[in-house]
């Protein structure tokens, strides 16, 4: 388990007597982020083997969206809490320009989607009201999987051609036949996920005991029905995934677990391609998600709000003016952000800078404005024309943010018989009723409520950042609604506090996301800050590591890469 220093300890227990309220009476600890650098590429992921399968496929001619193939296929395999094929998420991708090609910016959008018999009541009781348990722990909460369409799309239009996407799976394929040994982030987060995975044979056969308890650390964990869905994609493509045995056996167990899919959900998905969101932050070009991610979107109004103060590191004040730009930034996530094929969704104008001066005239310099005090605006006017996080860029400059999920660890808890395929509850993403939070306590209105084919808002940020047209820092990250605050919050560090990545990555974190009107900061971080936020009437809780930036900042004495120790085996990996 991991230890907590008297120092963290006793700042703790000041807070508990100053008005702040810890969440959890314990301080978890994380090593310092020691940075990686190389001259010729890099990989940094929350899994030492994925990185290092990605690491290797640079090493052998091939480019960033080559590995970040790699990489999905093997976290796959090797980090079973987010990696996945069973579910889904987003990439961004930048490729390098020449004098033949202008450079290309690319959003591919792999979220999961809804099965065509989702209805807008489909999470409700008799009477009514949200059931939690429907959208969490039985098949209604899962998804149509995209993962597999979105890594083989990104391979067949922007890998290098040097590699068959079979070689790009091979490794995967290798690790799920021979087996690994589990590690501590194993231990670290399957023992959440215990319940879940009780209820169905097919997972607690793989992962749990006869006695029904976590297998030991240690344990050579050797997944042969993935790999054999592994070696069916590799010999027939995509397909193999989407019709045929392997996509019966998927539906099959979402439906004994009650919920809707059927092979023909399964059929008709198909990964999409969307224009990426821009943005600039004093004088850089910010490359992000756009709906139906809120990551690319919430990002970049912030740092437009966030332009306009004169940000000062360790400086309560600036702390106050960013804790408040994300309350407005969420509340306006929650009523206005919803999947873009089926909801208009003002993206010109949030993203725009006079939206942003707007916001900023709102926010009391001085004091917290209570949550039920905030009310989206309407940009209109403004309009003009957890989870896994990757990093990559290689030798030529292309760069791939990757961010793909289950949603909860291990998703829903089920692995679908015969597949090996872990299947997400993806679906709780959805807003079940107007105002009722979901598994991270973000609520949602009618824009992102559930319906036929789908998809589910998601906080998902894969982000590159543009200097000069060449990528400066590629970042993202898991965990929920914080994903967006913790991406946000690596940008300012480089940006206005001028630290370095692995200072920038390793920095405690702070967050708010409108509702619950709670102002959360990492059980680490700076004890007098803490207390003038309080003074301020922010309503200060104190939680435990968020979550992990798996970071990348380009120098000019080479790429270096920045694990988050936040993660346990958590890599990066250069040449």
């Amino acid at each position: 388990m991991l230890g907590i220093s008297r120092r963290a300890l006793a700042a703790l227990l000041l807070l508990t007597t100053s008005g702040i309220v810890p969440a959890l009476a314990r301080s978890p600890q994380f090593p310092p982020v020691e940075p990686v650098t190389a001259r010729h590429g890099m990989v940094v992921t929350q899994e030492a083997r994925a990185s290092r399968i990605g690491a290797a496929i640079l090493k052998r001619g091939g480019n960033a969206v080559d590995a970040a193939v790699a990489v999905g296929f093997a976290m796959a395999v090797t980090y079973p809490r987010a990696g996945n094929i069973g579910g889904g998420g987003f990439m961004v991708i930048h490729l390098a320009g020449s004098r033949q090609k202008p450079a290309q910016n690319i959003a591919i959008d792999y979220r999961e989607r809804a099965p065509s018999a989702t209805t807008r009541e489909v999470f409700l009781d008799a009477q009514g009201k949200a059931d939690p348990a429907k959208s969490r722990d039985q098949g209604l909460g899962i998804g149509v999987p995209g993962t597999v369409a979105g890594l083989a799309l990104a391979h067949e239009k922007y890998g290098s051609g040097k590699f068959t996407l079979a070689q790009l799976i091979e490794p995967a394929i290798e690790l799920a036949r021979k087996g690994f040994r589990t590690g501590d982030e194993f231990e670290d987060t399957g023992r959440s996920a215990v319940e879940r995975m009780r209820r169905f044979p097919s997972t607690a056969k793989l992962f749990l005991k006869p006695d029904g308890s976590l297998i030991d650390r240690g344990t050579l964990l050797v997944q042969a029905d993935l790999a054999n869905t592994l070696e069916a994609i590799a010999k027939n493509g995509p397909r193999a995934f989407y019709e045929g045995p392997i996509a019966d056996r998927i539906s099959a167990a979402v439906r004994e677990a009650g919920g809707l899919m059927t092979p023909e959900d399964l059929k008709n998905y198909a990964a999409v391609e969307r224009p990426v969101l821009r943005g600039t932050y004093r004088g850089l070009t910010i490359l992000s998600m756009p709906p139906p991610s809120s990551g690319g979107v919430l990002l970049i109004e912030m740092l437009n709000v966030l332009e306009g103060f004169n940000l000062k590191r360790d400086d309560p004040a600036s702390v106050h003016l960013m804790v408040e730009t994300m309350r407005y930034a969420y509340a306006d996530r929650a009523k206005l952000l919803g999947d873009p094929d089926f909801v208009k969704v003002p993206l010109a104008g949030l993203t725009s800078k006079r939206y942003a001066a707007a916001l900023r005239a709102r926010i009391d310099r001085q004091r917290a404005t209570p949550s039920d005090k905030i009310r989206a605006l309407d940009p209109q006017p403004f309009d003009g024309p957890n989870t896994t996080h990757y990093s990559i860029i290689d030798r030529s400059g292309n760069a791939v943010s990757n961010t793909y999920t289950l949603n909860l660890n291990y998703g829903v808890g089920l692995i679908a018989e015969g597949t090996g395929v872990l299947l997400n509850n993806e679906l709780d993403d959805f807003a079940a009723a107007p105002g009722v939070p979901n598994a991270f306590g973000l609520v949602g209105y009618e824009a992102n409520e559930p319906g036929p084919n789908k998809r589910p808002l998601s906080s998902m940020t894969p982000t590159i950042v543009l200097y000069r047209g060449k990528p400066l820092i590629v970042t993202g990250a898991p965990g929920g609604s914080r994903i967006i605050t913790a991406v946000l919050q690596v940008l300012v560090n480089v940006v206005d506090f001028r630290m370095s990545i692995a200072a920038a990555v390793q920095a405690p974190r702070i967050h708010h996301q409108w509702l619950p009107d709670e102002t959360m900061v990492e059980a680490d971080y700076p004890e007098a800050t803490a207390r003038a936020l309080a003074a301020r009437g922010h309503n200060v809780r104190v939680w435990p590591p968020f979550t992990s930036t798996p970071s990348i900042m380009v120098m000019p004495n080479g790429i270096v890469g920045a694990a988050d120790t936040r993660t346990r085996g958590a890599l990066a990996a250069g040449y």
